[in-house]
């Protein structure tokens, strides 16, 4: 007959003192408190390992840091444990290796690893943009998280301040960023399913709107405001050219003296600086080539035409040219991308063709096979459209510009 072993009380432990040698006093069901020499208690659990039948120990604790009543508590899990056929050792051994894959999956280390995969397809200001975003955003409350732990209901939360100061914006770039994040953990196997699918729904879609701009009669007055503007000359050079060549704010920012074939008079934007991943030509005229030779012997040194003042090796901000205009007095009147409407704009109504203004302001033709075939066919119809636009502009700033109306010209 098994001998029934007599529960332990506070008091006994607490009072069990020190022998010569090594000895336990027990309370049952594998549980024992191990007493050294040198007066160290601590508490064991032993058990038969399941299917090998060996015996086991696992230590619980010491005492008094783990008291009699956790010590009972983990020797009834670990029962729990045995009477499914599963080794408490293991269980616990899983356990720790979970929490250190957890540990080394936070979401600050997963997009370290992200950034170094995404980053290689993108331009170096556009993986700055992201980066920071998640710096500015992500990482100071949620960036020691593990990646498994993120549900939707905690990053939304996340996210509901940025809603209140009405950043609808920042919110739809943040979670389309996160679920790419989300999608990459699946693939590379750190997740079983991207668990943040869908949180754009939880918050109010931003509203469109159109870049502020002016009205093809008010060119006069911005190129005189331009002339007279106190601003850097190479900030006046950018908004120029922005404006004969029509391109977004980074193209015409990043632009590059590498880009410039004077031969053909083509300045050629490769795919990875556009918006559309395709590469852009677009042709030069006397203006432009005139404020290219003006900036040569200011910039002509660094790989980029509008290098920025503190480091010639890098490219000036997309954001200059908006600075400008705001310090011009056009705050919420135009905007640099605005100067593309205002090209758009006058063309369409001098008659110029939608197809050929199209493919001028490089925006993407629904139809792949007609959008090959435009860009094969237009470049010099464009070539004669950039001209007449230029002359415009030049006409407008030495006020020769007549204003009549729509004059219906031949299409180009």
């Amino acid at each position: 007959m098994a001998r029934k072993t007599t529960p332990l009380s506070d008091t006994e432990v607490r009072s069990a003192k020190p022998k010569d040698k090594l000895y336990s006093l027990y309370d049952g069901d594998g549980l024992e408190l191990r007493i050294t020499p040198a007066g160290n208690k601590s508490w064991l659990f032993r058990y038969n390992r399941p299917h090998v039948k060996n015996s086991n120990y696992l230590k619980i604790g010491s005492y008094p840091e783990t008291s009699l009543a956790v010590a009972r508590k983990a020797r009834a899990e670990y029962r729990e444990l045995l009477d499914r056929d599963i080794d408490p050792q293991k269980w616990l051994d899983a356990q720790s290796d979970k929490r250190r894959r957890e540990i080394s999956t936070t979401l600050q280390d997963v997009a370290k690893k992200w950034f170094a995969v995404k980053f290689a397809g993108i331009s170096e200001r556009h993986a700055f943009t992201v980066q920071r975003s998640f710096e500015a955003h992500l990482f100071p409350t949620l960036g020691s998280w593990p990646v498994s732990e993120l549900t939707a209901p905690v990053v939304i939360e996340e996210l509901k301040p940025l809603e209140a100061a009405g950043k609808s914006e920042t919110i739809t770039r943040l979670c389309q960023r996160l679920n790419e994040l989300m999608t990459w953990c699946v693939n590379t196997g750190i997740l079983q399913h991207n668990p943040l699918a869908g949180i754009k729904a939880a918050f109010a879609s931003a509203k469109a709107t159109n870049m502020p701009t002016i009205k093809p009669e008010q060119l006069p007055e911005l190129m005189k405001a331009l002339s007279y503007a106190q601003i850097r000359i190479m900030t006046r050079c950018l908004i120029e050219w922005q404006l004969h060549t029509m391109v977004r704010p980074s193209e015409a920012a990043g632009a590059r003296w590498d880009e410039i074939q004077l031969d053909n008079m083509l300045w050629v934007i490769p795919g990875e600086r556009m918006k559309q991943k395709r590469e852009h030509q677009v042709p030069l005229t006397p203006q432009t080539v005139a404020l290219l030779e003006f900036i040569k012997p200011i910039t002509g040194r660094s790989p980029y035409i509008f290098a920025s003042d503190r480091n010639p090796g890098l490219p000036t901000h997309s954001e200059t040219a908006n600075r400008a205009l705001q310090r011009m007095g056009y705050t919420g009147v135009l905007v640099s991308h605005g100067l593309r409407a205002l090209a758009s704009t006058t063309l369409n109504e001098r008659g110029f063709d939608d197809d050929v203004i199209e493919a001028a302001l490089a925006h993407q033709d629904k139809n792949q096979v007609r959008s090959a075939y435009n860009r094969a066919t237009y470049l010099e119809r464009r070539r004669k459209l950039m001209e007449w636009w230029s002359n415009h502009i030049e006409e407008a700033a030495t006020g020769k510009m007549a204003f009549s109306g729509k004059k219906g010209l031949k299409a180009v």
